[in-house]
Parts: structure tokens; C-alpha cells; sequence
């Protein structure tokens, strides 16, 4: 069957889709986020940990570099650019970039190598960069807005349009929170992506028109020196416009945890001390904290664990085998969850087939399945092993052995058949001598009155030449 690109981005929708109605998602954040929108996503699991209108539609706003960077990114990974090449600014980039776009002032005829055009982009902002990377990707910057969107599609981003390439507001570009999650979380699986979007300050070296340039992210959780530096953000990007308000979105690791906070449409307040309070950094941060803090991977079961045994007959030593599981079971679960509260529902394989199991058994194999359950919620199920091994004891066996043939009604019907056969043919063997030794007799007697018949015979004729022989009177005549 043709996999097809629609196909695909079901796949994703509806795996995404399930991961919201996640028993995860029970732990409660207390007050709701100060947003139009927010969403926040463990990765690894694509577990929602909470979420507050994630398919409202909101202004893209500066997000469509991101959009751009991971295009630039993916073009070099597939091998159809190479990051050092030069790239010089055409009269036509710059003509498309809004003079507010233009943040490091990249002119006509300036070269500069797409890797530093990409920093400019993501890090400083630079929408002559961001037009400069779609003119020399797609050969123009409406192709590039198109494989924009295209590429949006293909991961499953079905509520977001792109119009163009640096962000800069447009009533018919938006996108939303769970999109915009969707987008983050596939581009930080290239690592370019990632370092280019994890970068504070970053400096370009002087070109053929312009002396070096440093770029300053927009990101304040990524400097060190701001209220606002969080120790474990790896990449992120703060917008604002007039229109969509303040927004942010970033991606954190702690701990072997990987969470992505995104807010859209906060404001800033300013405090009694006339400070000011990004509160669409602030309010992702303390989904963060929350996140971390009340999350974790646990091993609900582990590979170590001796679940349960398994009766074995003919066994040496042993009438039973120890089961183990043959992988550990890792879920994402609030830190309140108890690993009691977790069903486990054991099925040995030989009992489930009405079958007795015998030895010899080794260890490893494959005797069973554990499953794994929670208020009504299935885990996962795993199959069980056995810990060690039993021999088999040989004189059990053999009488095992003798006792079936002889349990089979098969056997004893051949059995009792055989029997009858060799009956008659003890029968027609007795028949057989008893004829045969009556034969041989009447031979012997036979044989026994020729021989007297003979003798007989014998002394007849001895008798004859014994006797004198007798003078026949007939023949004596006188004559005269």
C-alpha cells in the first residue's frame, strides 16, 4: 500500500489528538495562564500537560522565522545547500522586506554565507536575511512562502498560514498554539535548528560592505544577565506586535524531561516599582516550573522485578519458575500517582491454552504477559521471561513418557489389537505344528511299512534259495 502524505499527517493528527485525553493531564496547573492561548508539551511522550484554546487562531507575528529556519536547516540536511556557500542580497529581497523587517541592514550586493544569514534570521531577526535564504532555497520568496505552508501541512500544522518569510504582521497570516508546538518540537530534532535557536549572542564577521555584526536573541531566558534567565531553556524566541500582543515560545530539558511552553497573546504589566513584567515569558516560565516539578518519568515495572511463577512438572529440583519482565515500562505520570494504584494482570501462556507446563525451561524464555492498568486506562503489556532455568529430571520424564503412551486410548486399542494378532498367531502356530507332527508321523509310519514290507520281501525270497528244489513227476515217462 502507497503511503501518501495525507496519510501520514493523519497519523500524526490523531496520535497527537489521543495524547490530550492523556490521564497525565489530571494534574491541574492552579491558576490558568495569562493568555489568549497557551499549550504545554512533554516531547518524548507528546503528552498535552495543559492546554487553553491550542486551535484558537492567533497573528504568527515573528513565528514565520521559524517557519524559515527549519526550511534552511532541512535543505542542508537533505544535502541541497551548503551553509558556508555565499549568498549576495538582490535588488528583489530587498524590495520584499518591509523597512521594519530590516534589523541588521543587509544591502544590495552585500555577500554573506547562508549559515550567518541563518543566525541573522532566527537570532537578530532579520527579514532581508529571511528573504535572502527563500530567494536562494526556492528561487523566489513566494515560492519559498508556499513550501512554507506546504511544509506546515506535511507536519500536520492544518491551522496555520504563512504569507511571508520574517513574521512582520499580516491580518491573513496566523497560526495557533498547538500548531506552533507541532512546528518547534520537529524542527529541534535537527541539530543545527537546535544550536541556532539556543544562541544568546552570536557574532558574523565583516563581509565585502559591512564591518562584523553581533546579534542579541530575543529570548530573555537565554541571558544569563535577565530577571527572566531560566537555567534550562535550550531554545525559545519572544514576539510582539500591536495586533497579537506578547508571546513566546521556548523548549527546556531538566532531569531527562523535555517540555515545550508556548503562550500567545499575553501583555505586559507594569509593577509598583514601574518595572515591567513580560508576562508571556513569565507565564511560560511558571509552566515550566510547574511542568518539572510536577512531572517525571517512572518506571512503573521494571525488567528487575519478580512479578509472579509459573508451575512446571518434571522439573529437577524445581516445581515452579520464577517470572520476570523482559523490558522496563517508562511512563510519563504526575508525581502524586502512586505505583499502587496500578493494576497488573498476569497470563501464563500454558495455563491460558489449558496446558501443563514441563521442563526443561531457560531462563529467557518466553512464558507469559504482564498488563499494565490504571483507573480503566491501559499501559502497555509485556511479556514475562523466565528467570532461570530447570533441568529436566530424566526418570520423571521417562515415566512421563511411559504413562502417556499408555494413557492414549489410540495406544490401548493398538495395544489390545496387537495382542488379539499375536493370539492367533500363537493359535495358527500350534495349529500348524499339530498338523505338521501328525504329518510326519503318518510319514514315520509309512516309511516304518515299507521298510517291514521290504524285509518281508527279503526274507521270502532268502527262504526260496534255501529250499531244495522239488522233481517234477509230471515229466517222467517210461518209454518203452
Amino acid at each position: 500500500m502507497k503511503i501518501t502524505k495525507k496519510t501520514v499527517i493523519f497519523f500524526i493528527f490523531a496520535a497527537l489528538l489521543l495524547s490530550m485525553y492523556s490521564p497525565v493531564s489530571a494534574a491541574t496547573l492552579g491558576e490558568p495562564v495569562a493568555a489568549s492561548a497557551a499549550i504545554m508539551v512533554e516531547v518524548e511522550s507528546g503528552e498535552i500537560l495543559y492546554e487553553s484554546n491550542i486551535r484558537q487562531h492567533h497573528p504568527a507575528d515573528g513565528f514565520g522565522r521559524v517557519m524559515t529556519l527549519f526550511l534552511a536547516v532541512y535543505t542542508i540536511e537533505t544535502g541541497y545547500a551548503d551553509p558556508s556557500e555565499l549568498i549576495t542580497m538582490t535588488e528583489t529581497a530587498w524590495e520584499h522586506t518591509p523597512q521594519r523587517a530590516r534589523t541588521q541592514n543587509i544591502s544590495p550586493g552585500e555577500e554573506m554565507t547562508l549559515l550567518d544569514l541563518m543566525y541573522s534570521a532566527f537570532v537578530s531577526g532579520a527579514g532581508e536575511a529571511c528573504n535572502m535564504i527563500a530567494e536562494h532555497i526556492a528561487g523566489s520568496v513566494g515560492e519559498f512562502v508556499r513550501m512554507m505552508n506546504e511544509r506546515a501541512r506535511e507536519l500536520g500544522a492544518m491551522d496555520s498560514i504563512f504569507t511571508n518569510t520574517h513574521g512582520l504582521h499580516d491580518p491573513g497570516q496566523f497560526t495557533t498554539a498547538f500548531d506552533m508546538y507541532i512546528i518547534l518540537r520537529e524542527a529541534m530534532s535537527f541539530p543545527l535548528f537546535a544550536e541556532i535557536a539556543g544562541t544568546h549572542i552570536h557574532t558574523i564577521g565583516e563581509t565585502n560592505r559591512s564591518d562584523s555584526r553581533r546579534l542579541s536573541s530575543s529570548n530573555p531566558m537565554l541571558n544569563v544577565n535577565s530577571p527572566y534567565y531560566f537555567r534550562y531553556c535550550l531554545a525559545g524566541m519572544s514576539v510582539s506586535s500591536y495586533e497579537g500582543g506578547y508571546s513566546f515560545i521556548a523548549l527546556a530539558e531538566r532531569e531527562g524531561l523535555t517540555l515545550i511552553s508556548i503562550v500567545l497573546g499575553s501583555d505586559a504589566v507594569i509593577r509598583a516599582d514601574q518595572s515591567v513584567l513580560l508576562r508571556n515569558i513569565s507565564e511560560a516560565q511558571r509552566l515550566f516550573d510547574w511542568g518539572f516539578s510536577e512531572f517525571s518519568w517512572r518506571a512503573i515495572l521494571a525488567s528487575t522485578d519478580l512479578v509472579g511463577r509459573a508451575a512446571v512438572s518434571h522439573g529437577a529440583g524445581a516445581d515452579y519458575v520464577i517470572l520476570r519482565p523482559e523490558v522496563t515500562v517508562t511512563k510519563l505520570l504526575s508525581n502524586s500517582v502512586s505505583s499502587d494504584e496500578f493494576v497488573r494482570t498476569i497470563t501464563i501462556f500454558s495455563h491460558e491454552y489449558g496446558e501443563q507446563l514441563y521442563a526443561p525451561i531457560y531462563a529467557g524464555q518466553v512464558l507469559g504477559q504482564i498488563n499494565l492498568s490504571r483507573n480503566g486506562m491501559d499501559y502497555g503489556t509485556v511479556r514475562l521471561l523466565a528467570n532461570t532455568g530447570i533441568e529436566l529430571h530424566r526418570f520423571e520424564f521417562f515415566r512421563m513418557q511411559i504413562t502417556s503412551i499408555f494413557a492414549s486410548s489410540i495406544t490401548r486399542g493398538i495395544i489390545v489389537a496387537l495382542a488379539l494378532l499375536l493370539i492367533a498367531y500363537a493359535a495358527l502356530v500350534i495349529r500348524y505344528n499339530r498338523i505338521r507332527r501328525a504329518r510326519l508321523r503318518k510319514i514315520a509310519e509309512t516309511k516304518r511299512q515299507l521298510i517291514e514290507d521290504r524285509r518281508e520281501a527279503e526274507m521270502r525270497e532268502t527262504y526260496q534259495q534255501k529250499r531244495p528244489p522239488q522233481r517234477d513227476n509230471r515229466d517222467q515217462t517210461t518209454r518203452f
